[in-house]
Protein backbone atom coordinates (compact mmCIF):
# COMPACT_ATOMS: atom_id res chain seq x y z
CA UNK A 1 0.00 0.00 0.00
CA UNK A 2 2.75 2.26 -0.39
CA UNK A 3 2.51 5.89 -2.38
CA UNK A 4 -0.71 8.13 -1.36
CA UNK A 5 -4.29 6.12 -3.09
CA UNK A 6 -7.35 8.21 -3.02
CA UNK A 7 -9.84 7.29 0.16
CA UNK A 8 -12.43 5.85 -2.28
CA UNK A 9 -9.82 3.51 -3.86
CA UNK A 10 -8.42 2.58 -0.71
CA UNK A 11 -11.77 1.79 0.84
CA UNK A 12 -12.82 -0.14 -1.90
CA UNK A 13 -9.48 -2.30 -1.62
CA UNK A 14 -10.49 -3.03 2.33
CA UNK A 15 -14.17 -3.65 1.69
CA UNK A 16 -13.26 -6.46 -0.69
CA UNK A 17 -10.00 -7.89 1.70
CA UNK A 18 -12.97 -7.82 4.90
CA UNK A 19 -15.62 -9.61 2.95
CA UNK A 20 -12.78 -12.21 2.05
CA UNK A 21 -12.23 -12.52 5.82
CA UNK A 22 -8.37 -10.94 5.84
CA UNK A 23 -7.72 -10.00 9.32
CA UNK A 24 -4.78 -8.67 8.88
CA UNK A 25 -5.91 -5.43 5.88
CA UNK A 26 -7.28 -3.79 8.98
CA UNK A 27 -3.45 -3.63 10.53
CA UNK A 28 -2.10 -2.66 6.50
CA UNK A 29 -5.02 0.00 6.29
CA UNK A 30 -3.52 1.78 10.21
CA UNK A 31 0.15 1.16 8.82
CA UNK A 32 -0.47 2.72 5.33
CA UNK A 33 -2.31 5.65 6.87
CA UNK A 34 0.51 6.64 9.66
CA UNK A 35 3.08 6.23 6.83
CA UNK A 36 1.43 8.26 4.55
CA UNK A 37 0.87 10.32 7.84
CA UNK A 38 -3.53 10.28 6.78
CA UNK A 39 -4.10 9.29 10.84
CA UNK A 40 -6.92 12.36 10.90
CA UNK A 41 -8.64 10.94 7.94
CA UNK A 42 -9.87 7.59 10.01
CA UNK A 43 -13.33 8.88 10.39
CA UNK A 44 -13.73 9.42 6.60
CA UNK A 45 -11.80 6.65 5.80
CA UNK A 46 -14.38 4.41 7.78
CA UNK A 47 -17.40 5.86 5.91
CA UNK A 48 -16.05 5.35 2.92
CA UNK A 49 -15.60 1.83 3.63
CA UNK A 50 -18.92 1.39 5.13
CA UNK A 51 -20.16 2.87 2.03
CA UNK A 52 -18.06 0.46 -0.07
CA UNK A 53 -19.21 -2.79 2.24
CA UNK A 54 -22.95 -1.23 1.34
CA UNK A 55 -22.37 -1.18 -2.64
CA UNK A 56 -21.81 -4.52 -1.75
CA UNK A 57 -24.77 -5.87 -0.02
CA UNK A 58 -23.33 -4.98 3.38
CA UNK A 59 -24.85 -2.39 6.01
CA UNK A 60 -23.24 -1.32 9.18
CA UNK A 61 -25.50 0.64 10.90
CA UNK A 62 -24.53 2.64 13.90
CA UNK A 63 -27.53 2.64 16.89
CA UNK A 64 -27.87 4.54 19.98
CA UNK A 65 -30.21 4.16 22.39
CA UNK A 66 -30.80 5.16 25.77
CA UNK A 67 -30.87 1.64 26.96
CA UNK A 68 -29.54 -1.91 25.67
CA UNK A 69 -31.96 -3.40 22.82
CA UNK A 70 -33.70 -6.17 23.14
CA UNK A 71 -33.46 -9.12 20.20
CA UNK A 72 -36.59 -8.55 19.08
CA UNK A 73 -36.18 -4.23 18.43
CA UNK A 74 -32.54 -5.78 16.85
CA UNK A 75 -34.65 -7.63 14.55
CA UNK A 76 -37.16 -5.14 13.67
CA UNK A 77 -34.20 -2.74 13.20
CA UNK A 78 -32.54 -5.26 10.72
CA UNK A 79 -36.01 -6.01 8.97
CA UNK A 80 -36.13 -2.07 8.35
CA UNK A 81 -32.99 -1.48 7.33
CA UNK A 82 -33.14 -4.42 4.87
CA UNK A 83 -36.64 -3.28 3.28
CA UNK A 84 -35.15 -0.10 2.98
CA UNK A 85 -31.56 -0.60 1.61
CA UNK A 86 -31.78 -4.23 0.16
CA UNK A 87 -28.98 -5.12 2.21
CA UNK A 88 -28.37 -8.76 2.60
CA UNK A 89 -26.07 -8.59 5.72
CA UNK A 90 -27.16 -5.54 8.76
CA UNK A 91 -24.39 -5.46 11.57
CA UNK A 92 -25.60 -3.34 14.06
CA UNK A 93 -23.24 -1.15 15.81
CA UNK A 94 -24.90 -0.33 19.01
CA UNK A 95 -23.72 2.73 21.63
CA UNK A 96 -25.92 4.18 24.46
CA UNK A 97 -26.64 7.47 24.94
CA UNK A 98 -28.91 8.53 27.87
CA UNK A 99 -28.80 12.18 26.55
CA UNK A 100 -31.22 11.08 23.68
CA UNK A 101 -34.16 10.28 26.39
CA UNK A 102 -35.61 8.00 24.67
CA UNK A 103 -36.40 6.06 21.33
CA UNK A 104 -33.48 5.26 18.77
CA UNK A 105 -31.11 7.09 16.58
CA UNK A 106 -30.09 5.13 13.30
CA UNK A 107 -27.52 6.41 10.99
CA UNK A 108 -26.23 3.93 7.66
CA UNK A 109 -23.66 5.50 5.23
CA UNK A 110 -26.76 6.76 3.49
CA UNK A 111 -29.74 7.67 5.78
CA UNK A 112 -30.65 8.91 9.29
CA UNK A 113 -33.26 7.99 10.96
CA UNK A 114 -34.09 9.77 14.66
CA UNK A 115 -36.83 8.73 16.37
CA UNK A 116 -35.74 10.08 19.84
CA UNK A 117 -37.45 12.24 22.23
CA UNK A 118 -34.58 14.51 22.46
CA UNK A 119 -34.82 15.54 18.34
CA UNK A 120 -39.05 15.80 19.18
CA UNK A 121 -38.42 17.88 21.66
CA UNK A 122 -35.47 20.28 19.30
CA UNK A 123 -38.47 20.08 16.31
CA UNK A 124 -41.02 21.25 18.73
CA UNK A 125 -38.87 23.94 20.54
CA UNK A 126 -37.89 24.82 16.64
CA UNK A 127 -40.96 25.61 15.58
CA UNK A 128 -42.17 27.53 18.99
CA UNK A 129 -39.45 30.18 17.46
Amino acid sequence: MAGSISRRKLAEYVAERLLAKDKQVIEQLAAYLVDTRKVRTIDLVVREIESALMDRGVLIAHVASTRQLTDSIKKDIRALLSGETGAKTIYLREKLDKSLVGGVHIKTPSATIDTTIKNKLQQLKAAKQ
